[in-house]
């Protein structure tokens, strides 16, 4: 089973992005399977009663941070294992660094991405501008502490680097994609096109 992970900061559009990707290489014939890693982790804090809302989940203290990746990154293996057996494409929606009152941390860290062991990190990216429109359109999350366009700016740079110092754990590549506004399936080509070379 092959693994990538994508990451963007939220309202990049990074799920759309990997959902075209996901249905080109399943016209292509690929297995694959998408997990999202927030998913995994707030139902796991959700059955804990330390959240209500999925956005509250990075106002959580570190070590019920660090309890729920390790828990998600398990979970999700086994679950793509089961589904895909040996082949096919193991697709990880999360973030390389989050935002949190007590300062940023890693989306990947060593335990999580060792877990996951991904032969590619997709680190998708648009404009501060583009990302703070889309965030407003967004009805559905709250996502005030990510509004800010010189902040996005700023905290693009710095997941960035979180992919690249995850990367070198494992020894995998770093892609840079960026998803321009109406050109989501040119970012999504250009993600197929990385994974069919793994």
């Amino acid at each position: 089973m092959k693994v990538v992970i994508a990451t963007g900061v939220p309202g990049v559009g990074k799920t759309t992005v990997t959902t075209k990707a996901v249905e080109i290489l399943k016209e292509k014939g690929v297995k694959v399977k998408v997990s999202n890693f927030g998913d995994y982790m707030f139902k796991v804090a959700k059955e804990r009663g330390w959240v209500e809302h999925r956005d509250e989940m990075r106002k959580l203290n570190l070590s019920q941070q660090r309890e729920l990746q390790a828990l998600a990154a398990k979970a999700i293996v086994e679950d793509a294992k089961k589904e895909l057996g040996d082949d096919g494409v193991l697709i990880v929606d999360t973030h390389a660094a989050i935002n949190t009152p007590t300062g940023v941390w890693p989306g990947l860290p060593k335990h999580v991405v060792e877990g996951l062991n991904p032969a590619i990190i997709f680190v998708i990216e648009a404009s501060p501008e583009e990302i703070a429109a889309r965030q407003a359109k967004d009805v559905g999350r709250v996502r005030k502490d990510y509004s800010d366009v010189e902040f996005l700016r700023r905290f693009m740079e710095f997941a960035r680097n979180s992919a690249i110092a995850s990367a070198v754990l494992v020894g995998a590549a770093v892609n840079v994609v960026y998803n321009r506004e109406g050109a989501v399936e040119e970012a999504a080509k250009k993600v197929v096109e990385a994974i069919e070379k793994i």
